[in-house]
């Protein structure tokens, strides 16, 4: 079988870290990366890398998921959500963090832009109302802007508001049924009201679209024994 020039391209990169290093494999190698992306830009539509995130090889598929970190967009949401549940630990990874990246290109690049601004500002430095206030304002411009939504239900979060946080959850959710980091929020939201019942729905939700997320995991287990047989339901 004739592989890929992706696959040719990826092994170029330095030696691809073990499970739990690859943060600090980023970082060694950004230069490098920096030139994969050009490459794969230059050479690879959206569409050729999907198709190859179910190539046979576990190392295409993991060449496959760190490019469309880098170039791919919303539209790819579902299918680079398929590869968490996949059995190699670095396609996982590399899933994971794909999935953040394709969700702050959620919308238009000065969309983008906005919502990076956003999250740069402090609230403890800023006045919050103006913060909410400029949020509103890129979520009338971006209404379907999912990632605009989760934002500000960590804002809302941090400064205490968790019934404003929980209906942004929602929404983000609503968007997005992939993002499982709404659905964390939404469970620690439900944490923070007593309500634990609300959070283990959530947590288990966030793990049916993650299963590798072991904080989640042992929070889950944790929310059982607390509920007894209540919490099997």
């Amino acid at each position: 079988m004739v592989q890929p020039l992706l696959l040719v391209l990826y092994r170029e990169l330095p030696r691809r870290p073990a499970e739990g290093d690859v943060v600090r494999w980023v970082q060694k190698c950004r230069g490098k990366l920096a030139r994969f992306k050009q490459k794969i830009a230059a050479r690879y539509s959206e569409g050729t890398l999907e198709r190859l995130l179910s190539w046979n090889e576990p190392e295409a598929r993991q060449a496959a998921t760190l490019a469309l970190g880098f170039v791919g967009s919303i539209k790819i949401n579902a299918s680079l959500a398929g590869r968490l549940h996949d059995e190699d630990a670095l396609v996982r990874q590399f899933a994971a963090d794909a999935l953040w990246s394709v969700w702050f290109r959620g919308d238009s690049p000065l969309n983008n832009q906005e919502l990076q601004r956003l999250m740069r500002l402090d609230p403890d430095e800023e006045k919050l109302e103006n913060i909410l206030s400029a949020y509103a304002s890129l979520i009338a411009e971006a209404p379907t802007f999912a990632e605009a939504f989760n934002q500000r239900a960590i804002l809302h979060f941090r400064t205490g508001n968790y019934a404003r946080s929980i209906v942004d959850c929602e929404k983000t959710l609503r968007l997005n049924p992939y993002h499982f980091g709404a659905a964390c929020g939404l469970a620690q939201c439900f944490m923070k009201q007593k309500k634990l019942r609300a959070a283990l729905r959530c947590y288990r939700r966030a793990l049916r679209i993650n299963p590798h997320l072991e904080n989640v995991r042992q929070a889950i287990s944790s929310l059982e024994e607390i509920l007894g047989e209540e919490g099997k339901r």
